[in-house]
């Protein structure tokens, strides 16, 4: 394999465990996504959404946002960055760290309003009641998309992992180029 190829790669080992941790983190984004809810089983939010469960919602969703923080930072730290695959795989996680952090103060606003709602009057008790709502869903909607480019940026590892093993195959099972042919003493 010429060195240049060589030096283009990320261990198998390195993109395995990157891929797992990619994808453990995928998962916990995409759960926490369809676990809080703020509406009832009947899509109406209740009466008195309950502000420590929606605090909580924006405490867990800055952790993970702290996780993905963390993984992009590690990973744009590390010899395999600018790598053409390293190059690609910084990408995604960078969209997913942006995402991520997105999410955080939507649902911090939710749970501020939230805390309003029963001092509010009625007349802008709805306005906050659909902003509580907007605000919630556009958090769920960054952690579903954050979770979908850290799935991204391990597919570009397993894209990665398969090039490998075609370089790796492809250089084992190269055919010997053949010999000058002698000459056989006929002319024509």
């Amino acid at each position: 394999m010429p060195p240049g190829l060589q030096r283009d790669l990320i261990p198998r080992n390195t993109a395995l465990h990157l891929i797992d941790a990619l994808n453990a983190l995928k998962d916990q984004l995409r759960d926490a996504a369809q676990q809080w809810e703020l509406l009832d089983e009947n899509g109406h939010l209740p009466a008195a959404p309950s502000y420590t469960t929606l605090l909580q919602h924006a405490v867990a969703s800055q952790d993970l946002s702290c996780g993905v923080l963390r993984l992009t930072a590690d990973f744009a730290r590390s010899p395999y960055r600018p790598t053409p695959a390293g190059s690609a795989v910084l990408k995604h996680l960078a969209v997913a760290a942006t995402l991520s952090s997105h999410a955080v103060p939507r649902f911090t606003e939710t749970a501020e309003s939230a805390l309003a709602l029963p001092r509010i009057d009625s007349r802008d008790r709805h306005r906050l009641r659909k902003s509580m709502v907007m605000d919630h869903g556009s958090a769920r909607a960054y952690l579903r998309s954050a979770s979908g480019s850290l799935g991204d940026a391990a597919k570009e590892l397993h894209e990665h992992l398969g090039f490998q093993r075609f370089t790796t195959l492809t250089r084992h099972k190269e055919v010997p180029t053949r010999p000058p042919r002698k000459p056989d003493g006929r002319h024509l």
